[in-house]
């Protein structure tokens, strides 16, 4: 796969700074809640913006690029929209204002980048210097996948309520929000809001899917500037997903479903990719594993995008059936 030009990735990197320095900006200067409409213009552009950067990566590159770019981003935007589902439960947890969500999500998203920038480099070295690190990458993502379907959002702000609790046993925070400051004073002392708590509970559920989403794009793509550019790309926009949906997301039941497949169809295709250029001695002698298949780049965008299609067209069949149900019910009800 041809290099993309150097200008061309400078120049990316620099326009999405700009891109997310202008969302921040926004995002506290005016604190608000977004209208469904402003919400779905918003996300509308930044969905342009990423394939027209696909569009750019087939002119200045070839298709493989552009298909790994396409595939990494949905695969993360999918991940992120699993995020999404726990970003609801520490703000009804908190019972954060409205108004003031979209400040400490933007706060989260950052998080996020930061995280995910760490792990990509971190990710890039090891796999630079040690091919067999991907048999433990695909081992990781089929332990991921299997614990997406056994465990759920309610299980993830669970294991974060306890290192709170040991949070606040030790730094004094009060029970109210004074806006969406981290410290305020109270009877002539500073201490610390609930905006730290949420912080923190946002941070670390940052932290854990930036070792879900690292692992599973790297299964996509080795390019660090399509890694990167795809996670970029998936974050942009959930600020105003978050509000577009809104509790929708909490009833798109088999969205779990649909990613523990993705996740556990990367797995497994990174440990085939491992066993291809297999270099373990006790494992073949440390000589490659010829009849395992290289899963190229195009099946994985199909399965992506047939894995979250089947389980969000799923998830809207099963929400049109109870519906109507409790609809009859209703009638049943009156009439009685």
């Amino acid at each position: 796969m041809p290099a993309l030009p150097l200008w061309f990735e400078i120049g990316t990197y620099a326009v999405l700074a700009l891109i997310l320095a202008f969302d921040l900006t926004l995002a506290f200067k005016r604190p608000h809640v977004p209208s469904t409409r402003e919400s779905a213009l918003w996300i509308a552009f930044y969905v342009v913006l990423a394939l027209a950067f696909a569009g750019l990566m087939l002119w200045l590159g070839d298709a493989e690029h552009a298909g790994q770019f396409v595939a990494g981003w949905l695969t993360e935007y999918s991940l992120s929209i699993d995020n999404l589902f726990v970003f609801l439960l520490i703000m009804a947890r908190f019972s954060v204002p409205r108004r003031y969500q979209q400040e400490l999500l933007m706060i989260g998203i950052i998080l996020a980048l930061v995280f995910r920038g760490i792990f990509i480099l971190l990710g890039s070295a090891l796999i630079e210097n040690f091919s067999w690190v991907f048999y433990i990458f695909g081992a990781f993502l089929v332990y991921t996948a299997i614990q997406q379907v056994r465990t759920g959002p309610h299980d993830e702000v669970e294991r974060e309520s306890r290192m709170l609790s040991w949070v606040r046993k030790r730094i004094a925070i009060t029970d109210t929000f004074e806006g969406a400051k981290i410290r305020t004073t109270v009877d002539g002392r500073r201490v610390f809001t609930p905006v730290l708590m949420v912080l923190i509970a946002l941070g670390t559920t940052d932290l854990v899917f930036a070792l879900d989403s690292i692992p599973a794009i790297f299964g996509i793509t080795r390019s660090p500037f399509i890694v990167f550019t795809a996670n970029v790309f998936a974050l942009m926009g959930l600020r105003q997903l978050y509000f577009l949906l809104g509790d929708l997301v909490d009833k798109l039941h088999y969205l779990k479903y649909g990613i523990a497949f993705i996740l556990l169809f990367i797995g497994v295709k990174l440990v085939f990719h491992a066993m291809h250029a297999n270099e373990l001695p006790f494992i073949n002698g440390g000589e490659a594993i010829e009849w395992a298949p290289e899963i190229s780049t195009w099946t994985s965008l199909a399965v992506i995008v047939a894995s979250m299609t089947v389980a969000v067209v799923a998830s809207l069949v099963r929400m049109r059936v109870e519906a109507r149900a409790e609809a009859k019910s209703g009638e049943h009800g009156e009439r009685s």
